[in-house]
């Protein structure tokens, strides 16, 4: 397994895969003990397994409530958001064929971004709060699709542009929104809630939200194929006879459905979607086959570390937002110094 500068290491996938499978089950168990309330790992199993086997009850019922009403919910929370995230991203990123690209690249984050701030404003519900925002979220993606579509030039270069207009129009309406909010009562919840936290993650959430995004997770995953031959060129696609226009609208759907339910579950959450993508490709070279699968996991893996320190490390939370850029910015400026000869 010799790297290569410019395709990765050329890791084998399906070993790769079943590594950051298991990878993933100790860091889940590790997040599920960790906490004010330590759990031991066996007893983390045993509970868990409780709910769908007969187990003699030797805990608490104050760990069971514990283990099932927060940790377990907000743990599935991470693992889709990061998930979703990362291959929204890389989806996004091979579309585009540009790796600079986010998942929030519509508009999306923007959109979510004010719908809350209004929800929090005017309604405080946090149910109502999640709801503003997704709905937000796909109406700034409308906005910037419809405005994509006035000009007749190349279509993704105009989506992008108009995405950066959609979510300059929303951030400015945002902005206006915290100057008028009580400094007192409203104000800290907007911010927090854009910096991103998994704090109010749960069942109910996962409910609404866990099967939407884990749809457009499988759908993007069955379809990563058809990626690469957009990445080669509208014409050339065209040429190979793929329908570039319904793949394309099918690919944006879905990475924006994901990220907009991520959204309106943990605020917002930069750097995930445009570092993970990065690192797979490292490890497993562009080919969005193998790569998407890939950073699935390890979009994963890397959030349920992120939210475990962020709610451990010391005694009041640390919005993941936080935490995300202080270890975003440093790898993904190490990406582009190891990079530089080019993606």
């Amino acid at each position: 397994m010799q790297p290569d500068k410019k395709t990765g290491l050329h890791f084998n996938t399906f070993k790769l895969q079943v590594f950051l499978v298991l990878l993933l089950a100790c860091v889940s168990v590790a997040a599920l003990m960790t906490g004010q309330l330590r759990i031991h790992p066996y007893e983390v199993v045993k509970i868990i397994l409780s709910g769908i086997f007969h187990i003699e009850k030797t805990w608490s019922p104050t760990l069971e409530s514990v283990l099932f009403d927060v940790r377990l919910p907000r743990l599935i929370a991470g693992i889709l958001v990061g998930a979703g995230l990362s291959v929204s991203g890389a989806s996004f990123q091979g579309l585009f064929r540009n790796p600079l690209v986010s998942p929030h690249i519509l508009g999306v984050s923007a959109g979510a971004g004010l719908g809350a701030a209004l929800a929090i404003l005017f309604f405080s519900k946090i149910y109502i709060v999640q709801l503003f925002s997704f709905l937000f979220g796909l109406l700034a993606v409308l906005m910037t699709y419809s405005l994509s579509r006035v000009y007749r030039t190349t279509p993704v270069l105009m989506l992008v542009l108009s995405g950066m207009i959609v979510g300059a129009l929303f951030s400015a309406g945002t902005s206006l929104l915290k100057y008028i909010a009580d400094p007192v009562n409203q104000m800290p919840s907007i911010v927090f809630w854009m910096l991103g936290s998994l704090n109010n993650a749960s069942n109910k959430d996962l409910i609404i939200a866990g099967p939407v995004m884990l749809g457009g997770i499988v759908v993007l995953l069955l379809i990563r194929w058809r990626i690469n031959l957009l990445a080669m060129g509208e014409e050339e696609a065209r040429s190979l006879g793929v329908e570039t226009g319904r793949i394309r609208a099918v690919i944006i759907f879905c990475a924006t459905v994901i990220s907009a339910s991520a959204v309106s579950i943990s605020g917002i959450i930069g750097w995930i979607g445009l570092v993970i993508p990065h690192i797979g490709r490292i490890l497993v070279g562009p080919d969005n086959k193998k790569l998407l699968p890939v950073v699935t996991l390890i979009g994963a893996i890397y959030l349920v570390i992120v939210d475990t320190i962020a709610r451990t490390a010391i005694e009041s939370e640390i919005p993941i937002g936080v935490l995300t850029a202080i270890a975003g910015a440093p790898i993904f400026a190490y990406l582009l110094r190891k990079n530089r000869s080019g993606w």
